[in-house]
């Protein structure tokens, strides 16, 4: 437990939103800009689920206040998808109305593939309320390439990463190199879309052919960032800001940083590497 907690803290910016407000702060002072996520997903009540939308209209509050340059990010399990769609757009709507009060952003995590279908219908159901709803493709999905087209074409913003979670291949292609090049084969798609979306990744060959890319076909590097985890590669980032892009922080904080960081760990052998490797890095 003590080893869990020592990564965990490289990796999870404390259990309160005291502890992670100076580290958002910290991130904006370098020119990164933030998202927050209160940890927490798979709630069996109905009370759990109304707290975790409390936590957020709490957290909106504070990044109003405060002024940080930030927006946040929720599971819809953590909101009560498990256990009535409606109820669960009731508590993620109120998330959305209060973000568009302040003029802010509510990104929409992607779990598991078993949830794929239904957090793109609440991302549509959510969109036509204010627009301030964008939701997170995995590359790894066989069916991404389609739900890429189905967001675009409603104008919301896509956050696109590689895919953590563990998926049979009869769902998600298997091998990195296959991954990397459905990647690279739906950038273009967004970052020619005239939407603001987020490349999600850690991987520098994704990274530099990204780059390149966008210097080859003259994109304005302000038309999307890059986006990575909170403790992954933060002097990357730095030197990403510093070369014109705009950069955002990922990062958790709350009292369920155990399972998170479990769980991410079990998904995909990759991710123990991939935590290894860079632990020890700026």
């Amino acid at each position: 437990m003590k080893a869990l907690m020592f990564l965990a803290r490289r990796f999870v910016a404390g259990t309160t939103i005291d502890e992670a407000v100076p580290k958002v702060r910290e991130l904006n002072d370098e020119g990164i800009k933030v998202t927050l996520d209160v940890l927490g997903e798979n709630v069996s009540t109905r009370d759990l689920a109304e707290k975790s939308g409390d936590a957020y209209l709490t957290l909106l509050d504070r990044i109003d206040r405060d002024g940080l340059d930030a927006n946040v990010s929720l599971k819809l399990t953590q909101m009560g998808l498990d256990i009535d769609t409606d109820f669960c757009a009731d508590v993620v709507g109120g998330v959305v109305d209060r973000a568009a009060e302040y003029d802010n952003f509510v990104r929409l995590d992607m779990e598991g593939s078993t949830y794929t279908d239904a957090t793109i219908a609440m991302f549509e159901r959510l969109f036509a309320r204010h627009g301030n709803v964008g939701v997170v493709l995995q590359a790894m999905l066989h069916r991404t390439p389609d739900d890429v087209r189905t967001v675009l074409d409603r104008g919301g913003r896509i956050r696109l990463c590689k895919g953590a979670y563990k998926e049979p291949p009869a769902i998600a292609l298997q091998k990195m190199p296959q991954i990397r090049e459905r990647f690279t084969e739906l950038v273009p798609t967004l970052l020619t879309s005239g939407i603001y979306h987020g490349v999600a990744t850690h991987d520098e060959k994704l990274i530099a052919w990204t780059i390149d890319h966008v210097r080859r076909e003259g994109i304005d590097p302000a038309s999307f960032e890059f986006q990575m985890l909170y403790g992954m590669r933060r002097e990357r980032q730095r030197e990403l800001v510093r070369e014109g892009y705009n950069v955002r922080c990922y990062v958790p904080y709350g009292t369920h940083w155990f399972p998170y960081f479990t769980r991410r760990l079990r998904e995909r052998k990759e991710n123990v590497f991939f935590v290894l490797k860079h632990l020890f890095k700026k």
